[in-house]
């Protein structure tokens, strides 16, 4: 017999789902995910206009932005994303 919305029987379970009701992702190594990170960037404009290439890759990377372009775009991408219109 059930209670609540646990199974006490796995056998009841829906397919794909662990018996606590959490998803069971089959295809984890098939899929891209992407997983915001916990901070804002918190670089000044100046800190921009002197940021090395691999460190831009990187930043824009990591928050599922474009990588295209020289590092003058990167640049100015970069600052349009995370810079305030008043700090630009």
């Amino acid at each position: 017999m059930m209670s609540g919305t646990s199974f006490s029987n796995t056998s009841y379970a829906m397919p794909g789902l662990r018996p606590n009701g959490h998803q069971v992702n089959t295809k984890s190594n098939n899929c891209v995910q992407f997983q915001m990170p916990l901070h804002y960037p918190r670089y000044k404009k100046s800190d921009y206009e002197t940021m090395p290439e691999w460190k831009l890759d990187c930043l824009l990377n990591e928050y599922g932005l474009p990588v295209t372009g020289d590092v003058t775009q990167k640049r100015k991408f970069a600052m349009g994303a995370f810079l305030w219109p008043s700090q630009q």
